[in-house]
C-alpha cells in the first residue's frame, strides 16, 4: 500500500514538472514602463535575459599555485 502511494505521488509530481507557460503580466497589469533610452517597449524574454555587463566575471588570480611567501623584513607586528 505504501509503495502504491509513493508511486502515485511520484507520478503526480513528474506530471506537473513539465508544464510551462509563457510569462505574461497579471490581468489588469502591464509590463514595466518603457526605458527612456529604448526605441521600443522590451518584451518579456528581453526583460528576463540579463545583459553581459550584469553577469559576474571571473577574477584573474595572479597566483597559479600555492607557494610559501618569502620573508619580508618590513612586515612587522603592530606596536604595543
Amino acid at each position: 500500500m505504501k509503495t502504491r502511494i509513493a508511486l502515485m505521488s511520484l507520478a503526480v509530481a513528474l506530471a506537473g514538472c513539465g508544464q510551462r507557460e509563457a510569462l505574461k503580466p497579471k490581468v489588469g497589469q502591464s509590463l514595466p514602463q518603457k526605458p527612456a533610452t529604448a526605441a521600443v517597449q522590451p518584451t518579456v524574454p528581453q526583460l528576463l535575459t540579463p545583459g553581459i555587463d550584469t553577469r559576474p566575471r571571473r577574477t584573474d588570480d595572479l597566483l597559479t599555485r600555492s607557494e610559501e611567501r618569502p620573508d619580508d623584513r618590513f612586515d612587522l607586528p603592530p606596536p604595543g
